[in-house]
Formats: C-alpha cells, structure tokens, sequence
C-alpha cells in the first residue's frame, strides 16, 4: 500500500493512524495475543518509530488495487540487524484493518521485545489518551 508506505517513510505517524481502520487487529513480531484497535495500534507503532532505527522498506509485494501487500523492511534495534514483513490486509473501504508483523533472526526478535518492554508504559498511555479524545 503506497499511501502507508510513504507515510511510515515520511515519519508521519498521523497519516500512518488515519489510514488504520477503527477496529484494526495488530500481531506483533513478539507477544501472542493481537492488539485490537486504532489507539492501540498507533500508539504501538509510535513506539516502534522510537525503537527502530535505519528502517527502510526495500520491497513491495501485492497488486496496487489489491486488499493484501506484504512490505520487507530491514532496520535496527541496538546493535542488532532486524529483517522483517509488514503484512497488510485492507477492509472494503481501503482502511488497514488488519497489520501483521514478523521479524528475523531470533535475536533480533528478542532485542525488539526488550526495547519495545521498555516503552510499554508509554504506549498503554498514548492509547488512553487517544481513545479518551475520539470518546469526546
């Protein structure tokens, strides 16, 4: 999907949560359970932004009109090398309503849990706060 693409690498996470359905289903790379929501999901991927660094796309795989791409990044957590897919499927309206991310190697995996642990607190927070605005 070349709108959220070019929103992630514009880092413009506005434009990445406006492009997310309100009941977006994210997996992430390292905790089992889905997360469900926009507020969530944004705010995950606010901290993602914060942990990942050198993050760029290299691939696209999916038609232009379809509702399935699949996006191969490569970035860096600490000193750890991450490649990875983001996984998009979209709804019938062109919103994200579910994001699936899978990252290699292991420990690479495991150096995204630890730094994305860490801004935890952060996160539940910023989702608090955005689920209490779009409430109002």
């Amino acid at each position: 999907m070349r709108a959220f693409r070019e929103a992630v690498e514009a880092h413009d996470l506005d434009a990445v949560e406006s492009l997310l359905a309100d009941d977006v289903v994210f997996s992430s790379p390292v905790v089992f359970k889905p997360y469900r929501g926009k507020a969530i999901t944004a705010a995950i991927l606010r901290a993602v932004e914060r942990v990942f660094e050198d993050f760029r796309y290299e691939r696209v795989i999916g038609e232009a009109d379809g509702r399935d791409h699949a996006l191969l990044f490569t970035a860096r957590v600490g000193d750890r090398e991450i490649g990875g897919c983001d996984f998009l499927h979209l709804d019938a309206s062109g919103r994200i309503a579910e994001l699936t991310v899978m990252v290699r190697p292991l420990s690479g995996a495991q150096a995204l849990q630890a730094a994305m642990a860490a801004q935890f607190e952060r996160v539940a927070q910023e989702a608090a706060e955005a689920g209490a605005r779009s409430a109002d």
